[in-house]
């Protein structure tokens, strides 16, 4: 029989337990970020992007046991078997982050851009539905488990010049809150986090004034807290949670008359 002394030691050592994050979109930006922050902390990593060679540099520069998977989020079949080969391997995540994501401008009337369009919502909702599905029913027989997933204040409301983009970011938001109420009674935990604007590869060929755009690892530093606390739902930074607000309830002529002037993004093809 554990005395208490002995039992108390057990519970700091499962406590302290290094984590096991399972991470997509993680080749660049937020997700390599992401990567490298967690392997300070000591986790064992899964590490899911498009681009081999990146992925293999990141591996290099991290002292913790970490596996890479060159998938695309939108191949579900691919993404399930590594998911299964990071469980076999090193049992279920702690934590999953569906970080994956593309942004490109496209006009919502314009039927060239019906391609695009579809791409953009194929990766940035279907691939984090893809992303946890793998997970789900292991979360639901352990009654533990973290489901994150990045969405984005472009969410909230819609914007010219950026149709697929605050669409896929809109569905998103409210797929991950379906989830977090579905997963609740299992004890599953799903966080959504919607940052503003942050110095990534994806940010840097915006044309315009970004306000309140944060460097790639603080705002990450900031995401992590959030994940560890369980948070529902956060706008990063607070700057934006009152922008998001106000969006989000000013009336339709209001929000068109402002939305219009707006700047839009640079339209490309997604591959």
């Amino acid at each position: 029989m554990l005395t208490s002394s002995s039992a108390m030691s057990e519970k700091i050592a499962i406590k302290n337990k290094p984590l096991k994050v399972f991470i997509t979109g993680a080749s660049s930006g937020i997700g390599e970020s992401l990567a490298h922050q967690y392997a300070k902390e000591g986790a064992t990593l899964g590490l899911v992007g498009r681009r081999l060679e990146l992925l293999t540099q990141i591996k290099s520069n991290i002292k913790t046991d970490c596996e890479i998977y060159a998938v695309d989020v939108s191949d579900q079949k691919k993404l399930q078997k590594a998911a299964n080969h990071f469980i076999k391997k090193y049992g279920p995540p702690d934590i999953v982050i569906a970080n994956a994501g593309v942004s490109t401008g496209t006009l919502a009337g314009e039927k060239k851009d019906l391609d695009t369009f579809k791409r953009v919502i194929e990766i940035n909702l279907f691939g984090v539905i893809h992303t946890f599905l793998p997970f789900i029913e292991i979360y639901k027989k352990k009654k533990s488990g973290q489901l994150v997933g990045i969405a984005s204040v472009a969410g909230i409301r819609g914007l010219p010049g950026s149709g697929a983009y605050s669409t896929s970011k809109a569905a998103l938001v409210n797929y991950l809150e379906s989830l977090r109420i579905e997963m609740r009674p299992f004890g599953i935990h799903v966080t959504t986090i919607a940052p503003g604007f942050v110095h990534t590869p994806m940010t840097k060929h915006n044309c315009y004034t970004m306000p309140f755009i944060l460097d790639v690892d603080v705002a990450v530093s900031r995401f992590m807290k959030a994940i560890q606390n369980k948070k529902c739902f956060v706008i990063i930074p607070w700057q934006m949670k009152i922008v998001g607000t106000i969006m989000k309830f000013l009336p339709a002529p209001l929000w068109d008359f402002l939305a219009k002037r707006g700047p839009k993004k640079i339209r490309k093809m997604i591959q």
